[in-house]
């Protein structure tokens, strides 16, 4: 039966066991998540404790990790969502995505709007990649594609 967590404790004790078997068996995300039929994006949002595996993929990824039999279940649940808490982000890399929303979210809200309509990208319906690409200028760039389904707000 699907279980849904109400606290995120279990999971965040979960998602250190889980960066500490990553690193001492020096494996990559996308190692990871072969053979899981997932994206590496997903997988890595569900061992970072913000999505479900399916238990087929949770057994596949629980072996590779080193995971018991109730860390394998854990993986499952419908996790308590949202891993940036109330405040800011001190972390960096997180932080400069909340810069990025800072500076253009009412850019992009107000494109999607004018070319959508009135409504929201969902967040549900959603796929999301990130490639490495080299920069014409130097060094390298991260490309970062959100994919999500338009839902229009609908008069009621």
């Amino acid at each position: 039966m699907i279980q849904s967590q109400i606290v995120n404790t279990a999971r965040r004790e979960l998602t250190d066991r889980i960066i500490e078997a990553k690193a001492k068996k020096n494996l990559s995300f996308e190692q990871i998540a072969e053979g899981t039929g997932l994206s590496d994006v997903f997988v890595t949002a569900a061992l970072l404790g913000q999505q479900p595996l399916p238990a087929e993929s949770a057994q596949l990824v629980g072996a590779r990790l080193g995971l018991d039999e109730q860390a394998i279940e854990l993986l499952q649940a419908i996790p308590m969502r949202g891993s940036v808490e109330n405040n800011m982000p001190s972390d960096p890399t997180i932080y400069r995505f909340y810069e990025m929303m800072q500076v253009y979210g009412t850019t992009l809200k107000a494109l999607v709007h004018e070319k959508f309509g009135d409504g929201i990208i969902s967040a549900i319906n959603f796929r999301m990649d990130i490639k490495k690409v080299e920069d014409p200028e130097g060094g390298s760039r991260a490309v970062i594609t959100l994919d999500g389904k338009f839902l229009p707000y609908k008069p009621f």
